[in-house]
């Protein structure tokens, strides 16, 4: 007695049951894959299945193209898939770089997640303010521009310099302020003209400063003790 050959209905059906099957029970061994592992196979299955369309498509596509260009050769199915998998290497290769680029151009501001980086919305801790500089550095720099202010009145029979002069270093007017804010400066003055202000620092240290006499001594006055020193020089 022969056996009927399964039909293609029945094989169809069998298949259909088994992908259907209820899980097992009664103490039967079941094996499962956790959540991860799920959603990570989907992740891999629908890439293949994106691939090998992808490489059906591009095979068509060029084959298509040969009735146009007879010289093309024609491309089958496993050359397509390498063609596709090189153009997904080169792609790869370009987005690196773009986001090392982008690394080297924004130090700091992405942050590694899983194989990828994001953007680190973290907020930067503030950068700190800068330190006050003591009264031993504010005398320090106004008692070393007098020192080049005389050294050039010295070859200007005892005139200090214009403001302008090119002959005293930029460096020189700076206060030992961060901001860098220049000194307050008279000109017109001579070594001989004592009592007379020569430079003063601006209001940057609060409402004391410290001023110059054109005989190199230095002060230390309240913005109200030298206002009247100023105004009576007409300054």
């Amino acid at each position: 007695m022969r056996h009927a050959r399964p039909t293609r209905f029945g094989l169809l059906a069998a298949a259909v049951v088994l992908a259907d099957h209820a899980p097992a029970a009664a103490g039967m061994p079941s094996v499962t894959l956790t959540d991860a592992a799920s959603l990570r196979l989907q992740t891999l299955s629908f890439f293949l299945a994106v691939f090998l369309a992808s490489a059906l498509a591009v095979r068509w596509a060029w084959n298509a193209l040969r009735g146009d260009f007879s010289r093309l050769p024609r491309l089958s199915y496993p050359k397509a898939l390498a063609l596709v998998g090189l153009w997904g290497v080169l792609f790869l290769l370009v987005l690196t770089m773009i986001a090392g680029a982008r690394e080297l151009m924004t130090p700091g501001a992405w942050k590694k997640d899983g194989l990828t980086y994001t953007l680190d919305n973290g907020k930067a801790p503030a950068p700190e303010p800068p330190a006050e500089p003591s009264d031993q550095e504010r005398l320090t720099r106004l008692k070393g521009l007098h020192a080049v202010l005389a050294a050039d009145a010295a070859r200007h029979d005892g005139r200090y310099p214009p403001a302008d002069a090119t002959s005293i270093p930029a460096g020189e007017w700076k206060t030992a302020h961060p901001s860098g804010m220049r000194f307050r400066y008279v000109p017109g003055r001579s070594v001989r003209d004592a009592g007379k202000v020569l430079a003063y620092e601006p209001e940057l240290f609060g409402d004391v400063r410290l001023v110059l006499f054109a005989d190199g001594e230095v002060r230390r006055m309240t913005s109200a003790e030298l206002a009247p020193l100023l105004t009576a020089e007409g300054r």
